[in-house]
């Protein structure tokens, strides 16, 4: 049995959680800071080599957890990055896997999730991978379409399925958190194949957290908005275009997100703290689809 302590305003609560430990400091200004542990517990990260799934990745491995890295390669694309995930949470003192995984393959995803069993199964799986493709309607052609879709509505569907029916299996439970987007509920120009893969992932988030709650597996999503990374256009280019005010519409706090803004939310929802969310879709985006 772990614990979550909790200040706020000088006074403390001790709160009973299972698998997460929670501290939140407040600080003067109001601002505070929030740490998790997750020793004892094997979170499956797909697409965990760069950006933001390599951002989960690391956390998830800093608060204790047995992380398996679940891409197409080891190798980071991030101009930052020195070491593959997986080196870079064990240089760090922690545990780590990576296993060749291509997501538009259900047998690839079911061998990674196998894979997990090693380490007594997945507690978390996190379906992060996807792929962007641009082109207006009459430019796209069928190979175009179906890769995306394979990719990031196939990904994410049946990680799912192979994730909750692991958990199922060993009877314990479990979270699955899927990576969405602003473009699940917001079209833009050029970009029908992508953002119909996105609205997707939010309905496969909703309909499985419902069939999944009676086996005590909770289902939610992540919904970055304008985040500056490699995937898509490249990260400077995602700065200079939301300082220029490029876009469809602007960011109410005036600036690009970045994957350690997305990471903390992914660690909350797989959380005991989160033990009555399900099938919930959580926007990180600057207050942009509020807009």
């Amino acid at each position: 049995m772990c614990y979550a302590t909790v200040w706020v305003r000088c006074h403390q609560w001790r709160l009973s959680a299972s698998r997460t430990t929670l501290t939140v400091p407040i600080t003067k200004d109001g601002m505070g800071s929030v740490t998790y542990e997750y020793d004892d517990e094997t979170v499956i990260v797909t697409g965990g080599s760069s950006g933001i799934g390599r951002a989960i990745a690391l956390a998830f491995g800093a608060a204790g957890a047995t992380v398996i890295n679940a891409d197409i390669t080891p190798e980071p694309k991030d101009a930052d990055a020195t070491e593959p995930t997986h080196e870079a949470i064990e240089t760090d003192g922690g545990t780590a896997r990576y296993v060749e995984t291509d997501v538009s393959s259900r047998a690839d995803i079911e061998s990674v999730v196998e894979a997990a069993r090693e380490f007594g199964g997945v507690d978390v799986m996190v379906n992060n991978a996807g792929w962007f493709t641009r082109g207006d309607l009459f430019s796209v052609d069928e190979e175009t379409f179906d890769r995306i879709h394979s990719i990031n509505t196939g990904g994410v569907f049946f990680g799912c399925q192979a994730a909750a029916a692991d958990m199922r299996d060993r009877g314990e439970g479990g979270v699955i958190v899927n990576t969405a987007s602003i473009s699940s509920t917001h079209a833009q120009a050029d970009q029908i194949p992508y953002d119909s893969t996105k609205g997707a992932i939010k309905m496969i988030t909703q309909g499985a957290a419902i069939e999944l709650a009676e086996e005590d597996i909770r289902v939610n999503a992540v919904a970055p908005g304008h985040i500056a990374t490699e995937f898509g256009s490249g990260a400077e280019q995602k700065e200079e275009s939301v300082a220029a005010g490029d876009l469809v519409k602007p960011i109410p706090l005036d600036q690009p997100g970045y994957p350690s803004d997305i990471a903390p939310v992914v660690l909350f929802l797989a959380s005991d703290q989160a033990g009555y969310v399900t099938g919930e879709t959580v926007y990180v985006d600057g207050g942009w689809q509020a807009f």
